[in-house]
């Protein structure tokens, strides 16, 4: 598709969505809007089960693919350990930028909630939340399971084993193995397929939003001004700092990234979904030049390790609810609650609502009222779509930067193994 045209069309479907939901809260009565729509988010549904219907043999055609390219077991331990040590200090800056925000705005004092001396049931599912749970669930029990739930960790930990064994066996053998032919086939049917969903993107946009200011109505924008207002100035900081450190290592390729990944963040704004922007993710790094063998692993991992907008949210969402119902945190409680973060966090992939969940799991931990999650869940939706757009920016830093720190470490090996080989000479 004409890259341009997709854009163009997605933002038409943004102002028309708005304007279709104004006009539906408008004239309906609140059974009426929410009916409507369920119906109108049917389109929004089989858009995204049309995503997760490629998302998981995607991500195993390439993770599989980036590995035999790369060849050696030495190189993907190398990219792993510079991948995890960005997530973890993107990590704390993030949490860091939302506590930040939320300690010298104070956006819920004022509110002067009282603790309900009853339990409140938020409708959330936050059993089993813990670090324990989350290692385990890590490695699959089943490949097939893995595939039909989405469950990107552990397919990429499946990958990671029949890449490299795969990359053993053709190491060791002088014929090309009809499996390799077969992934790199398949990787490229699917971003054929990718092509062909990613056609229906504008009308799902349209659909998304369009939906969501028909229950919710422009008037809860104002409501909740000053907190999405703060909400997203933090965001921008947050994009600030990524942009500055992508600057730092790829200089003036920074604002060409960025450009590049205008479709997916406004795909990702739009729908509040990370999946829906995965696909059109996967290819801002390789028109900037990254090696498929580097984009096709940092990515996904960075998906379930990475996502600096919700980790911004969670830790600005947790220091509001305390702020609305009086309760005065000191400095030490808010370093425990972001390395609490830092852990639950990466729980998050494959969660519904994972966010959402991550707050309301972690606030009993330092004695705060659950039913606090309860002040932030009808505007949910219009922050959701600025935290999933910032994971779509932090990634796609991450991954471009990492590629570079390989490009230098890997020209630095070359010429000292040519400087051996002179010396022997």
């Amino acid at each position: 598709m004409n890259r341009q045209r997709l854009m163009q069309q997605i933002i038409i479907a943004i102002l028309l969505g708005i304007i279709t939901g104004w006009g539906l809260n408008h004239y309906l009565d609140a059974s009426q809007t929410k009916e409507v729509a369920s119906y109108i988010n049917i389109i929004t549904d089989v858009f995204l089960r049309l995503i997760k219907m490629i998302i998981a043999p995607l991500v195993f055609a390439t993770i599989v693919s980036g590995l035999i390219s790369i060849g050696g077991s030495s190189s993907v331990g190398r990219i792993t350990i510079k991948a995890m040590v960005w997530f973890i200090i993107a990590g704390l800056v993030s949490l860091g930028i939302g506590m930040l925000i939320a300690n010298v705005f104070q956006p819920g004092v004022g509110l002067n909630v009282v603790v309900p001396q009853e339990e409140v049931n938020t409708g959330l599912n936050t059993s089993g939340f813990s670090l324990k749970s989350f290692i385990s669930h890590i490695f699959p029990s089943s490949f097939a399971s893995a595939m039909a739930n989405n469950e990107i960790l552990q397919i990429l930990i499946f990958s990671i084993f029949f890449g490299a064994a795969l990359s053993y066996i053709c190491h060791n053998s002088k014929k090309r193995s009809l499996f390799v032919t077969l992934i790199e086939d398949l990787a490229r049917i699917m971003f054929r397929i990718t092509d062909y969903v990613m056609s229906f993107a504008p009308i799902a946009v349209f659909a998304s939003i369009a939906s969501a200011v028909t229950v919710q109505g422009l008037g809860l924008l104002y409501d909740y001004g000053k907190l999405i207002g703060l909400f997203y100035i933090g965001l921008f900081l947050l994009w600030a700092v990524l942009s500055g450190v992508g600057f730092f290592f790829l200089g003036k390729r920074i604002f060409s990234l960025m450009k590049l990944i205008r479709e997916p963040v406004a795909l990702a704004f739009a729908t509040a979904s990370s999946e829906s922007a995965y696909p059109k993710t996967m290819n801002a790094p390789d028109r900037l030049g990254v090696p498929k063998k580097i984009s096709s692993f940092v990515l996904p991992l960075g998906y379930s390790f990475n996502l600096d907008g919700s980790m911004m949210y969670q830790s600005f969402a947790i220091l509001f609810i305390a702020q609305a119902y009086n309760i005065d945190l000191s400095v030490t409680e808010q370093i425990l609650i972001m390395l609490t973060l830092m852990i639950t966090s990466k729980g998050m992939a494959g969660v519904a609502r994972a966010s959402v969940v991550v707050v309301a799991a972690t606030l009993p931990m330092f004695s705060l009222p659950e039913a606090g999650i309860l002040l932030i869940l009808a505007i949910d939706q219009f922050l959701d779509m600025g935290r999933t757009a910032t994971n779509v920016v932090g990634n796609s830093i991450s991954t471009a930067v990492i590629a570079k720190l390989e490009e230098k470490q890997s020209g630095a090996e070359q010429k000292e193994q040519s400087s051996k080989i002179a010396q022997e000479v």
